[in-house]
This record gives C-alpha cells, sequence and structure tokens, in this order.
C-alpha cells in the first residue's frame, strides 16, 4: 500500500474499531463492535478510535482535518507494535497492520479555525530602554560638563567610577566564586593610579600599579594562607583591568587638546555599541560568540565597524587637531574591535561567574562594570592611535 493511501477507508473484510489479527473471512453476520460483543476472536483484539471516512479525492476539509489530528497512543511503537505485526502475519494490507516506522505521521496537526495560531511577537530589547536611555544622558551630561569645565573634576569622576567597578567586581568574585580580592588596597591604589597617570604620565601610572599589586600581597598576609594564591592572582587582575586601563583615559586628557580627545574616545565607543545594537537588534541572524554571548551577531558587529568608522573619519576630520578622514576610518576599525573584544571579556567573566549584571546600580544598565566593559579596553586603543596620527600633545 502507498504511503498516500493512509487515512483511507479500511477495507471490507477488516472490523472497523478493532486492531490486531483479524479475520479475512466474510463479515456480514458479525456482530457489532462494543462492550456486548463477547465472541472468542474479541478477546484478541483491543479497541481503537474509528478512523473517519476520507474519500480518496476530495472530500471535506473538516474531516481531513479530524483524521489529521489522531495521534498519540494510536501511533504509539510500545502501545500497538506487536498487533501491527500480527496483522501482517495475517496478510492484512491497513495501516493498522503495518509496523509504526512505515506509517506516516503528520507531527504538525492542520490549522484549526477554533484555535487561531498566535500573532507573532516583536523583538524585545531585553532592558528597560527608558530608563536606559535616562540614566544614559545623565551620565553624558556629568561627563561632559566635568570634562570642559575643570578638567580635575573629571579626574575625580574617573576615580570614582573606577572605586566602585572594584567593589562590583570583588563582590560578585567573592560571591560567586568565594575569591577574598583585598577591596581597600584596590581602591586606595586604583584611585591613586588615575590620579598619578594625569600628574606624572605614563610613568606615574606604572608606578602606581607596581605598588598597587604590592599592596594587595601585603594586605592579603594578614588572613590565613588557605587560598591566598587566587585570592592575589584575582587582586592583581583586578588592579590591571579596571584603575590601570582606566588611567590611559587620563593620560589623553594631558594633551592641549585633551577634552577633544577624551570626548572622541567616548562618542566613538558609544556609536560602536549603538551602532551594533541597532543593526544586530534589525537584521541580526548569524550568532557571533554564541558561547560567550549569545545576543550578539555578525551582522551587528559589521553595524559596530560601520557606524565607529564613519564616525571616526568625520571626528578626526573635524574636531581633533591635524586630524585627516583616513585616519579616523583607521580609529573607527579598531574602536569597534577593541570595544567588542571588552563586551565579550566581561561576558566571559559574567558566564563564568553565572550572573547576567555586575550590579544594579544603573537602571537599565546593570552596574557600572556594565557600562566600563567596552569603554576600558578602547582607552589604551585610542591613546595610542591619537598619539602616533597627531603626537602627544
Amino acid at each position: 500500500m502507498n504511503d498516500s493511501s493512509w487515512g483511507s477507508p479500511p477495507h471490507a473484510g477488516s472490523r472497523a474499531g478493532y486492531w490486531g489479527p483479524v479475520d479475512q473471512g466474510p463479515v456480514q453476520g458479525a456482530a457489532p463492535a462494543g462492550p456486548g460483543y463477547d465472541a472468542p476472536e474479541a478477546q484478541q483484539t483491543r479497541p481503537m478510535p474509528i478512523v473517519p471516512d476520507v474519500p480518496a479525492h476530495g472530500g471535506n476539509q473538516d474531516d481531513d482535518r479530524g483524521a489529521a489530528r489522531l495521534g498519540g497512543p494510536l501511533f504509539s511503537d510500545e502501545n500497538h507494535g506487536g498487533a501491527a505485526h500480527a496483522g501482517a502475519a495475517h496478510g492484512d494490507d491497513t495501516p493498522s497492520a503495518r509496523p509504526a516506522a512505515a506509517v506516516p505521521q503528520n507531527p504538525e496537526p492542520m490549522p484549526d479555525a477554533s484555535h487561531p495560531a498566535p500573532a507573532p511577537q516583536k523583538k524585545s530589547a531585553g532592558r528597560d530602554l527608558g530608563a536606559a536611555i535616562g540614566v544614559g544622558v545623565g551620565l553624558g551630561v556629568v561627563i561632559v560638563a566635568s570634562l570642559f569645565v575643570v578638567k580635575a573634576v573629571f579626574i575625580g569622576v574617573i576615580a570614582v567610577a573606577v572605586v566602585v567597578g572594584l567593589w562590583e567586581l570583588t563582590s560578585r568574585l567573592q560571591e560567586r566564586k568565594g575569591i577574598k580580592a583585598p577591596l581597600v588596597p584596590l581602591a586606595v591604589g586604583g584611585a591613586a593610579m588615575v590620579v598619578a597617570g594625569y600628574v606624572r604620565g605614563a610613568e606615574g601610572a606604572w608606578v602606581a600599579m607596581a605598588l598597587t599589586a604590592l599592596a594587595v600581597l601585603v594586605w592579603r598576609m594578614t588572613e590565613p594562607p588557605e587560598g591566598y594564591l587566587k585570592d592575589v592572582t584575582a587582586g592583581v587582575f583586578a588592579a590591571f583591568y579596571v584603575p590601570f586601563l582606566a588611567t590611559f583615559v587620563a593620560l589623553m586628557l594631558t594633551a592641549h587638546d585633551g577634552a577633544l580627545r577624551v570626548m572622541t574616545f567616548l562618542l566613538l565607543t558609544v556609536v560602536s555599541d549603538t551602532g551594533a545594537y541597532a543593526v544586530g537588534w534589525r537584521f541580526g541572524r548569524t550568532k557571533l560568540a554564541p558561547r560567550i554571548s549569545p545576543g550578539k551577531t555578525r551582522e551587528g558587529l559589521l553595524g559596530a565597524v560601520a557606524f565607529a568608522m564613519v564616525a571616526g573619519a568625520l571626528l578626526m576630520e573635524f574636531v581633533i587637531d591635524d586630524g585627516t578622514w583616513w585616519q579616523g576610518l583607521l580609529l573607527g576599525l579598531a574602536v569597534a574591535a577593541s570595544a567588542t573584544l571588552g563586551d565579550l571579556g566581561e561576558s566571559m567573566i559574567k558566564r563564568d561567574l553565572g550572573i547576567k549584571d555586575m550590579g544594579t546600580l544603573l537602571p537599565g544598565h546593570g552596574g557600572i562594570m556594565d557600562r566600563l566593559d567596552s569603554l576600558l579596553p578602547t582607552a589604551p586603543v585610542v591613546w595610542l592611535l591619537l598619539v602616533l596620527f597627531v603626537g602627544s600633545g
């Protein structure tokens, strides 16, 4: 029997309503199936739902739907496998007598007018966009006001962000991994690192970094030796990851056009993140790094590169002294790459810790570290390229 014959009326010699071996002889005198029928051969059969007659060609659409919706135990191997083989032994060629694997099944029922399909859901941004935009605008106002009014105030803003970021990072390490990176020497050393970078340049930043690492080693000696190695390792990592990388923002600020350089750095990073989000949310299909950050796509990365390169060309041509548009293209490309890697790096840390955000301080954003993730690794990249393109100032 062809697969297309599934759902057609049973043979004249088979009893509708039974599954298993049947007598192929005439059945005109057979009693109707039901509880009152106790013929001997009925003891070897099991009742099954009556399959409605479906014409071979055409037919009522409602009947077709009813036949297509048959399922469950009727087509389960464990319920009727033995009976199907028994029917095949008697020469019965009905679908009920064939092995379960040979019976064509439709895993997707046909549309039912009484149960309309749910409307497709719109894509969700995953966060409270209103709160995120409000907080972002507020942070932007604080940064721009401090940057262009008094540079020393902006250095204070960086130092505060570093201390809060260190607090978030060390708190999550202790909560999720039991790692006790000493916060006090990290906070003091981190703030000193930013100030030393602004006052004494790169040399001052390196000295402050070395002294902070030494302070972490000594501070941890006041506690039992168990876990000493992992605690001080996490502490030195935190000192490098947060305050040392942030020091390059202070180094940019030391140039004669330092405020414009810092603004270029911030705008390019924000534009890169915005381009990745906008393009990825609208056109994202191919995952970029599904094991690290399932929400990021290759299309989003292309959007980040395109947006950052255009913004870089405009900023280098019209904002940075002695800058050219082609330098801006390279700068934008480098920012898109470093910002994406920084975002993936923090996502790797959060995935290892089993958390979604580093904190809850900023509504719609998470914690301070969730905003610094792309800025921190981008700072040394922008500082270096600006020094190569237009000098240290």
